[in-house]
């Protein structure tokens, strides 16, 4: 049971910091910042947030470093808005599956052009 209530204040926590970003934080080194996953321990008093930033490198480290400034104006407003006994402290992580992954697709597309037009280059035999 201990870990269906952990998934729910996952979600919750998720959901809340999302909204946040995009409706209350006005830090311009926050760039387009997503929460990908909460993953909070058991005791529920640490929670570590996954983002992902859409931007250069230099776009992650202003994020990253605007999101660990915010920490407790971020910890108290799920204070305010999360009914639950303790509000977990928060660790903001880059989470870079997104990028892998877009970086994994434009191989393959790659190789597939590459592919199509050597089969059209070829001789017919």
């Amino acid at each position: 049971m201990q870990g269906k209530r952990v998934d729910r204040v996952n979600q919750l926590i998720k959901e809340e910091i999302s909204t946040l970003l995009q409706r209350e934080l006005k830090d311009p080194r926050l760039g387009f910042v997503t929460v990908t996953e909460v993953d909070t321990s058991k005791d529920l008093r640490e929670a570590k947030v996954y983002v992902s930033v859409l931007g250069t490198e230099e776009q992650w480290t202003a994020s990253l470093t605007a999101l660990a400034r915010a920490r407790g104006f971020i910890r108290n407003w799920l204070r305010q808005h999360l009914e639950l006994r303790v509000t977990p402290t928060l660790e903001f992580r880059a989470d870079r599956s997104m990028e892998h992954a877009a970086r994994i697709q434009a191989l393959l597309r790659r190789l597939d052009a590459g592919g199509a037009r050597a089969a059209t280059d070829a001789p017919a035999s």
